[in-house]
């Protein structure tokens, strides 16, 4: 059995790393409310945008989409893969579980060669680790990142696949539910197709478009692929400061119930010292007296 200095000397260990771990927890807490503003922040825009979509969509012959290569399908042949991640770990299994499907696109969904485009350190390293050809990689985002740090990711996406290289780009986030539940995701958002799953609210046919649908498509389509992209993001950063601040609670409460366990067997430790010296004490006194 260890002794009460050792004993003592764990539970200062534990203790101080209880605090950290609650420090820990009340900065992602923190951050996961603002994380959890922007997001709802975008969806209306994101929204809005789709149902602009979906309304071009119903024109139907009086905009001819031969000219939008954004808004062309074509036999796939080369896929790229969009992971986004998180740059620091202590996020519970939320990079694993993004992690892995992603691999379960590439070998099982795809069919075809798969190149990857890595936002995020740690899918970054591990496809690293793992050999996957890798075509870029953006880190260091940080809690708030702008539609200025994602636009060379998005017109990397966008050039590759107007110029023929990918015949189709998917993103792979971690989709936020609630502060318990995340859900990875797979969403293709190239080449563009017109949404097909907006309630009758939400389509809204009387739009008035100036100088004309064609126009109006030309640039709203590659904002419709930054919006998909950039709310990904936002998605997967309210997912990670969620899960973080969930395993810090969960690292918290672990650390006490350690502590409490410490505390007994430290009790326990010393009542056997107790009683050995006792024992002590009273064989020597018997001694003296024979």
């Amino acid at each position: 059995m260890a002794t009460p200095r050792e004993i003592r000397r764990r539970i200062r260990s534990v203790r101080n790393t209880a605090q950290i771990t609650r420090a820990m927890e009340m900065v992602a807490a923190a951050r996961m409310r603002r994380a959890q503003e922007r997001v709802r922040s975008a969806r209306p825009y994101a929204t809005q945008i789709r149902a602009m979509i979906a309304a071009l969509s119903d024109l139907g012959a009086a905009v001819d989409v031969s000219q939008f290569p954004l808004l062309q399908h074509r036999p796939v042949k080369k896929a790229q893969l969009i992971l986004v991640t998180a740059d620091r770990g202590l996020a519970g299994a939320l990079n694993s579980n993004v992690i892995r499907r992603a691999l379960r696109f590439i070998h099982e969904d795809a069919g075809v060669p798969v190149e990857m485009v890595a936002i995020g350190r740690k899918g970054r390293d591990f496809f690293a680790r793992v050999g996957q050809n890798m075509t870029a990689e953006f880190t260091h985002l940080g809690p708030a990142p702008t539609m200025d740090q994602i636009r060379p990711a998005i017109t990397l996406a966008i050039n590759d696949f107007i110029e023929g290289r990918v015949d189709a780009v998917y993103v792979v986030y971690t989709r936020f539910i609630n502060t318990l539940q995340q859900q990875p995701e797979v969403l293709q958002i190239l080449p563009i197709e017109a949404p097909s799953d907006l309630a009758e609210s939400e389509r809204v046919r009387d739009f008035i478009f100036e100088p004309s649908p064609e126009a109006v498509l030309q640039a709203l389509l590659p904002r419709y692929v930054e919006i998909q992209l950039y709310q990904a993001l936002l998605e997967s950063i309210a997912s990670e400061e969620s899960a973080r601040m969930v395993a810090m609670r969960n690292a918290t409460d672990n650390a006490r119930e350690l502590i409490d366990d410490l505390t007994l067997t430290l009790n326990k430790a010393r009542q056997a010292q107790i009683t050995r010296e006792v024992s002590e004490i009273a064989a020597g006194a018997a001694a003296l007296g024979g």
